[in-house]
């Protein structure tokens, strides 16, 4: 099970850090990925980390802005948010597959609740 929380307004520019708690004694052997899906828009990728955290994957959208980590100790994953923009409004979903990361969401078989990023300009 994941437990997604952190999300909120912020304005223009500003930061948010987006957690990701799941349950379970194997966490460490999941990679993890986060997506986003906005108002009247697909689901889309935002970036993903390897079961070590040594491999990461972002979306070219949000490059150099978010990064993502975790800690596997806390059985956790994050999403620090930094320089954001009026469209990463969205509500933001933690996802977890077994094996190897990916960015399509429908290779992820377990997903968070989801929790509402909205940036105002």
């Amino acid at each position: 099970q994941l437990q997604a929380s952190g999300g909120g307004l912020v304005q223009t520019g500003g930061s948010l850090r987006l957690s990701c708690a799941a349950s379970g004694r194997t966490f460490s052997t999941y990679g993890m990925g986060w997506f986003r899906r906005a108002p009247g828009k697909e689901r889309e990728f935002v970036a993903a980390i390897s079961q070590s955290g040594g491999s990461t994957n972002y979306a070219d959208s949000v490059l150099g802005r978010f990064t993502i980590s975790r800690d596997n100790a806390k059985k956790t994953v994050y999403l620090q948010m930094n320089s954001l923009r009026p469209e990463d409004t969205a509500v933001y979903y933690c996802a977890a597959k077994r094996g190897a990361i990916f960015t399509e969401g429908d290779l992820y078989g377990y997903w968070g609740q989801g929790t509402l990023v909205t940036v105002s300009s």
